[in-house]
């Protein structure tokens, strides 16, 4: 029998509505719900259930929504009797969600990651404030092909790799002057489409680098210990069990590329067979197909989808 791993979705797969039923089904979101709004100083659940969607989608608020919301349909799968379809043996997460997988893992506990998920949305939204830029998606293109075009559009402005996604689908991330440079000449060197994303900033860019030294501190002091099952930190691309690698993983991540296709490479390279996607949207489930069309994906949020899977 293959083995079978869980993916946890990052910012991006957050939708108005994608809380509705959560603390109806499950006991425990509530709690996790009250928690994040004391943390924040506003009501998660209201924002995640009812928006606006403007608010929902800022960083500051779309982070600690995608994590409570992932981590509370976990537990919604266990109280609805599902408890032997989370024995599954690896984790990962995109971006955000490597804090989410760390729960899961039984890594950190939910209190310690929610303080660190909620500074991160907050100081990343400071760094996106402070220096006007984006990400844009190559479509077509292979990694060495937009290395080279990075190295080029570089001398309009600080520019790189943000998002390893599949062989033909990397996001870069820049300032804007140097953003509209590699859209420029892109379609010349086989990108099929150039299209920029709607985020606040240059995720996974040296521009975050004063949210990394914020967030340093609540790094430092976060409880982590061995997962209980393999994890796959962004930065790394293979498995990782000791705790002070995977804190110094989460305090590059900020800044580094996200390895997310040579990621899901080396689960299946390690007998991963399919996988179950935990959290709102099916963003990861669509990138696990670009990298294996085969490759059997459950996403799992709604009341329909845990009650299929449970039987």
């Amino acid at each position: 029998m293959s083995k079978q791993g869980v993916l946890f979705p990052g910012q991006g797969a957050q939708f108005v509505g994608m809380a509705s039923g959560l603390v109806d089904r499950c006991s425990a979101a509530a709690d996790m719900f009250a928690k994040a709004s004391e943390l924040m100083g506003r009501d998660l659940l209201e924002l995640t259930t009812n928006g606006p969607e403007e608010e929902l989608n800022s960083t500051a608020v779309s982070q600690p929504a995608i994590f409570v919301v992932s981590l509370a349909a976990v537990e919604a799968i266990r109280e609805a009797g599902g408890a032997s379809h989370l024995e599954v043996d690896a984790t990962a997460g995109l971006s955000l969600g490597e804090y989410s997988a760390l729960v899961f893992a039984g890594a950190m506990s939910f209190d310690d990651a929610l303080e660190v998920v909620v500074r991160r949305g907050q100081y990343m939204q400071e760094a996106c404030d402070r220096h006007p830029s984006g990400m844009t998606s190559l479509l077509g293109c292979d990694l060495a092909t937009v290395r080279e075009l990075v190295e080029v559009a570089s001398a309009a402005g600080v520019i790189g790799v943000s998002n390893i996604n599949s062989k033909s689908q990397i996001v870069v991330s820049g300032e804007h002057a140097a953003l509209e440079k590699i859209a420029e000449i892109a379609p010349g060197r086989g990108a099929k489409r150039v299209i920029p994303l709607k985020v606040a900033g240059a995720y996974h860019s040296p521009l975050m680098a004063s949210a990394s030294a914020q967030l340093k501190p609540y790094l430092e002091k976060a409880s982590i210990t061995v997962p209980t099952i393999e994890f796959y930190p962004n930065v790394h691309g293979e498995p990782v069990s000791d705790p002070d690698e995977i804190r110094a993983g989460l305090m590059r991540q900020i800044e580094s590329t996200v390895l997310w296709e040579p990621t899901l490479v080396a689960m299946v390279s390690r007998g991963l067979g399919s996988f179950l996607e935990i959290g709102p949207g099916r963003v990861v489930a669509g990138l696990v197909k670009q990298v294996d069309r085969r490759m059997p994906v459950t996403s799992l949020l709604s009341a329909e989808s845990i009650a299929e899977l449970v039987g």
